[in-house]
C-alpha cells in the first residue's frame, strides 16, 4: 500500500519529539489512521525518531 503523505501527517498530528515507534503507532491508532499507514510505521526499522521528517524519510525509504 503506498502511504499518502498528507494521510501520514494526520496520523502522526499531536506527537511530541524525540518518540519511539511505538508510541508514533500508539498515536496513530488513536488519530484514526488507516490501518495500512499504522502497519508501515509498526514496520519501520528505525525505534527513535527525532522529528517528523524523520518518520517520513523512513516510511517512504521502506519498500
Amino acid at each position: 500500500m503506498a502511504v499518502n503523505p498528507i494521510e501520514l501527517q494526520k496520523a502522526l498530528k499531536g506527537a511530541d519529539y524525540p518518540t519511539d515507534r511505538e508510541s508514533l503507532v500508539s498515536l496513530a491508532e488513536n488519530n484514526g489512521a488507516d490501518s495500512g499507514i499504522v502497519d508501515k510505521i509498526s514496520r519501520l526499522g528505525q525505534k527513535k525518531f527525532t522529528g517528523p521528517d524523520q518518520v517520513e524519510k523512513a516510511v517512504f525509504q521502506e519498500k
